[in-house]
């Protein structure tokens, strides 16, 4: 006759086990989801600086063909898609073109940042009429 035993420990994860689990993944996820969110958002944010240095460029060379600076984008000799995650203002110059900015606002939901702001002029970036968070600020 054989024996067959009743105590015999079967295989799998105690209830103690798989909470430790739960719990250690629960405290890694606090930490990398903020991070995550962030890097997405500055990525985000990127896509505003690479539109608005183009438009730098094109404004650039629209000077030094023309003497002034463009009025409106559609006479800069650039040809763009409208960024996926701002709006475009509108182009404001000087009265007699000799200065020129645009700020580009965020849509969306931006990660907890809100709808924050990139404005360029003629010198590039303008951190003082900016709302962008520091952090988003790409090579900041």
């Amino acid at each position: 006759m054989k024996s067959f035993r009743t105590n015999a420990r079967k295989g799998g994860f105690s209830l103690v086990e798989l909470t430790i689990v739960v719990v250690i993944l629960g405290v890694l996820a606090t930490f990398a989801v903020p991070r995550f969110m962030k890097s997405v958002e500055r990525s985000k944010a990127g896509e505003s600086f690479n539109y608005l240095e183009n438009i730098v460029t094109a404004q650039g060379t629209h000077n030094a063909r023309s003497g002034t600076y463009a009025s409106a984008l559609t006479t800069l000799d650039v040809d763009m898609k409208v960024p996926k995650y701002f709006t475009v203002g509108t182009l404001t110059s000087t009265a007699f073109e000799t200065a020129w900015e645009l700020k580009l606002t965020r849509t969306g939901t931006s990660s907890g940042y809100g709808a924050y702001t990139v404005v360029f002029d003629q010198d590039g970036f303008n951190q003082s009429k900016s709302t962008i968070p520091a952090d988003l600020i790409p090579n900041n």
